[in-house]
């Protein structure tokens, strides 16, 4: 007869989940167990639950459905909120499974004991059920996965007691269909087209699906045809571009420029995206980034049809014939000389193979990053979502699994690298094709920056202290090695270059640690605050121009 486990595993893969990222414990074994009995359902070990549920993300961002994720009580699901956050934040379906104590086991308040509801919904707002026996399981599962899979795509959690999973009688459930998505109504898309035809300076802010190439290119066609400007959520969930697709400038992390970009901007259009905010908030600086002036209009809500909604836009505006305006295929030159963040980002551009797939996590030394590949081969971007760190490396085992004919670098910084370095030992056990470059500046950057701009500048030795990285430098390079992954270190461009195609060519996982010295330091770092505070002042050619050497 049938145990609960294995009728799990039979739903699951019949509604086409298979692949579950896992961190086991005692009560998930009859789970474990029921693996062998199903070899549609490929098993992928993390040696922490952030691996686990970060691959899931990269996962569902590459393969545009779940992954399951199997997790030990409340303290494993706790280990992983981090970058289901991320998920969250993304809109990315993922379906937790998390074993409990066995239903007449709680009582008694055992060590691991926990209210896994309630860590559960702070990363599954929509979806969290405990199964409560091993005749409904399955129906509960399958809710969860049509909920995971529903637009958008939502992180659901199931939780699944001991007992109900070694239960004899459980019966597979046959998967449920989400419903389709609408389109923008007629009286949305009649107003939108009006404010386009008012002639006031008009812009598009695209997110989630709308940065995928039918969105992207029906976006296009209106900018060419009506002079909308393109813009893109700063963290994009997965975002194609490279030469050949239209280029769509994102809005900048620092919100005063941010700003910038926006503050002549008269109607903001928001495609599967929400009005831009400010990451932090800051002493006397707004929070909502959008200017006074301007008006904001929802063409289409995430729980709506982008690609149809812009094309029932573009109807009616005329637009449908319009040739959109494309990205030339470039390149930069080849780096030279002492390494630098910019010489590394140069190097990938100079070198990225076609249909590559980045995922990036570098912060501070990723700011070229954009600009130094916006005109390589085509290529998929996948980034912070959330801003939890830690997502970088367990993304790109996911985006790996799901795509094992595609090349993927993982571009990381050595601090948020730290959060889940265990993913190497994945990426070896898996043998996945994935390069992960990580910047090794000894210090976590971005926060000293922002340690200015929140005008806490009078930290002293101590305060400092809590965010450098030096005594000991880290050494990733060793590190990689220690869990089976091919890993070097380089301080030239020119041994950049050897590493990065070497990388390329050989298959499996390689670490290159590149030595560097901080992109915004020293006196940099000291001016930066007093300009980012100047530029309302300023005319808004000159302003444009510091942003584009900033942040480009």
């Amino acid at each position: 007869m049938t145990n609960g486990a294995q009728a799990l595993m039979r739903t699951l893969v019949d509604a086409g989940v298979e692949v579950c990222f896992s961190n086991p414990g005692t009560s998930e074994m009859h789970f474990v167990a029921a693996l062998d009995d199903e070899p549609e359902m490929r098993a992928v070990l993390a040696l922490f639950e952030g691996v686990a549920t970060g691959a899931a993300d990269g996962y569902a961002r590459m393969a545009d459905k779940p992954a399951a994720t199997l997790l030990h009580l409340g303290c494993g699901l706790g280990n992983g909120l981090a970058n289901l956050h991320n998920a969250r934040k993304g809109k990315v379906p993922v379906v937790n499974i998390v074993g409990d104590h066995a239903t007449y086991h709680v009582k008694y308040d055992a060590q691991l004991q926990s209210d896994i509801e309630t860590v559960a919904r702070n990363v599954s707002p929509g979806f969290v059920r405990t199964a409560r026996s091993t005749e409904t399981l399955c129906k509960d599962a399958a809710k969860a996965i049509g909920a995971a899979r529903s637009v958008p795509g939502q992180v659901a959690t199931l939780i699944l007691p001991a007992d109900v999973s070694w239960g004899e009688g459980g019966q597979p459930a046959l998967p449920l269909t989400p419903p389709a998505p609408p389109t923008a109504d007629d009286s949305t898309v009649a107003a939108i087209a009006d404010a386009i035809g008012s002639g006031k300076k008009t812009a598009l802010l695209l997110g989630g699906r709308a940065l995928r190439e039918p969105a992207l290119l029906a976006a296009a066609r209106l900018a060419a045809h009506k002079g909308v400007r393109l813009l893109a959520e700063t963290f994009p969930t997965r975002m194609e571009r490279g030469a050949g697709l239209p280029k769509v400038e994102r809005l900048a992390y620092l919100a005063e420029l941010a700003t910038v970009q926006l503050t002549d901007v008269d109607h903001l259009i928001l495609v599967d995206a929400k009005a831009p905010v400010s990451f932090f908030a800051y002493p006397g600086k707004p929070s909502y980034l959008v200017p006074d002036h301007c008006t904001v209009h929802t063409l289409a809500a995430p729980d709506q049809d982008v690609t149809g909604s812009l094309n029932k836009l573009n109807t009616v505006m005329g637009a449908n014939e319009a040739e959109p305006t494309l990205q030339g295929a470039r390149r930069p030159v080849r780096p030279r000389g002492k390494l630098t963040a910019e010489k590394v980002c140069k190097a990938v551009g100079h070198l990225l193979p076609d249909n590559a797939i980045i995922v990036d996590e570098s912060i501070t030394s990723g700011l070229m990053l954009s600009v130094m590949t916006e005109g390589a081969p085509r290529h998929d971007l996948l980034t912070l979502t959330g801003g939890a760190i830690g997502q970088g490396l367990p993304n790109a085992i996911g985006a790996a699994v799901a795509c094992p004919d595609r090349p993927v670098l993982a571009l990381v910084g050595d601090g948020s690298s730290m959060y889940t370095i265990q993913s190497l030992w994945t990426m070896a056990r898996e043998q996945l094709d994935v390069t992960t470059i990580i910047f090794n500046n000894a210090s976590y950057s971005v926060l000293n920056i922002e340690l200015e701009r929140v005008g806490a500048d009078k930290a002293g030795t101590k305060a400092r202290n809590q965010l450098d990285l030096r005594g000991p430098v880290l050494n990733f390079a060793v590190m990689a090695q220690g869990m089976g992954v091919h890993g070097v270190r380089v301080d030239t461009a020119e041994d950049m270059n050897k590493a990065l195609e070497y990388a390329l060519r050989m298959p499996g996982p390689h670490l290159i640690e590149v030595m560097i010295p901080e992109s915004l330091s020293g006196v940099k770092r000291r001016v930066l605050p007093w300009m980012l505070r100047a530029l309302p002042g300023l005319p808004l050619s000159v302003t444009r121009a510091l942003k584009k050497k900033l942040a480009p």
